[in-house]
């Protein structure tokens, strides 16, 4: 293998699109950007297409523009995919050993997370990813790596991830229509939590909530691995949208009093604390209190973190997550969101940034890029050098392959 390969992920969000392109260098698994671009999206809601020429030119924009900071040209990509139609579900394969010493070796459990994926899914929807939860060799529960040890059966547990079939088709159409070849689809909040769990987090339980224009992404990892993921369909856009319509304001106005004047906590605000806005229709600023803005606010956090809540009892982990809530995403940005979070599900809470990549960080080291920096992350970590990926999805068959196609994601 060279002593350096390069990468490209596209974030393809309901308010912007972003591309990194990183080279991973000869550190294991270290990843240097060299390339950054965004552009506008509006051609997805609630995760979903809705407007594939939009789309198509959103992405057309970002990548161009990360082809004019690295010099390189894009061919391929790493694409991260969410919204309210993946769902998600645990399965167990059972095999028996197949070697004569009965010995594990890497193809018996190829073949228990090929069992495992055998499961009973409409014809609508397609597997993104099958990911190995761990092993049960013979009676022995908990084994993280069992090849190598003996045994006559071995059973995997899995998470299996599901897409719409048409979501999955229509976000290919507009990367594919962009000029760029799709290396591998990506569930966003599994790159995401590259990004920013550490393994500690993952064996004490946390709940991974990357709040995104339109929607929330929830992750709950327990005992070292995804145990639950589901997208909620409301995000940072719908507290606009209700400031904008209890104030009777722009969504310009309103953004701006969200991000400048706003909190989730609306008692932390001086009650006679006063700003002015001008109303739709209206010549003259009006007064309103702070605090009104705030529990505005508040009303909609409330609603968010219910469906959280929601969640993380739907994946058995309540009172089992000892790493708490990770906040990300560009909602995260709110004022006392992660207070709010707290005080409402009864754990801790942080808001945090992407971490792991060199290179020009200095603009993405914030939550928003949070999906895209992991994109990256994920594919320098989970392409092997067997050119085969137990987390299931789409893989080449060799390094070879491998090697071949992530070059011809990008030339000079």
């Amino acid at each position: 293998m060279p002593d350096q390969t390069v990468l490209v992920a596209i974030d393809i969000g309901t308010t912007k699109v972003c591309v990194l392109i990183g080279e991973v260098g000869g550190r294991a698994g270290s990843v240097d950007v060299i390339g950054i671009g965004q552009a506008p999206s509006d051609g997805l809601r609630k995760g979903v297409v809705v407007d594939i020429d939009r789309t198509v030119q959103s992405v057309a924009a970002a990548v161009d523009a990360a082809e004019r900071l690295s010099g390189l040209k894009v061919r391929s990509a790493f694409v991260g995919i969410s919204g309210s139609h993946i769902g998600s579900q645990n399965s167990k394969g059972m095999v028996a050993v197949s070697s004569r010493q009965h010995e594990i070796q890497r193809d018996d459990t190829l073949r228990a997370i090929e069992n495992a994926r055998a499961v009973s899914i409409p014809n609508t929807r397609e597997i993104l990813h099958v990911i190995p939860r761990g092993y049960v060799v013979d009676n022995n529960a908990g084994v993280r790596d069992p090849i190598g040890m003996s045994a006559v059966r071995l059973e995997v547990e899995t998470h299996i991830v599901t897409a719409s079939t048409t979501s999955v088709q229509n976000l290919s159409k507009c990367v594919q229509r962009a000029g760029i070849e799709i290396d591998e689809l990506v569930l966003a909040p599994l790159a995401t939590a590259e990004a920013l769990l550490s393994d500690e987090d993952r064996e004490l339980g946390v709940v991974l909530c990357d709040i995104g224009g339109d929607t929330t992404d929830v992750a709950v990892f327990q005992d070292g691995s995804i145990s639950h993921c589901a997208t909620i369909p409301m995000g940072a856009r719908s507290v606009t949208s209700d400031l904008g319509l209890v104030l009777r304001v722009t969504p310009e106005t309103a953004e701006s009093l969200k991000l400048k004047q706003g909190t989730a906590l609306p008692l932390k605000v001086d009650p006679d604390e006063v700003i002015q806005i001008t109303s739709i229709g209206e010549d003259q600023p009006r007064p309103i209190t702070r605090r009104h803005v705030a529990q505005i606010i508040e009303a909609r956090t409330a609603e968010l973190f219910d469906h959280v809540a929601r969640e993380i009892e739907a994946a058995g982990a309540t009172n089992r997550l000892q790493a708490g809530l990770a906040l990300t995403g560009g909602g995260s940005l709110l004022t006392g969101i992660s207070q709010a979070a707290r005080d409402q599900l009864g754990m801790s809470a942080r808001v945090l940034a992407p971490d792991g990549l060199g290179g020009l960080t200095d603009s993405i080291s914030t939550p928003p890029y949070a999906a895209s920096s992991g994109l990256l992350i994920w594919g320098a970590k989970n392409w092997t050098v067997e050119g085969e990926r137990e987390g299931g999805g789409r893989s080449l068959d060799n390094v070879g392959g491998r090697i071949a196609k992530i070059f011809r994601g990008l030339m000079p």
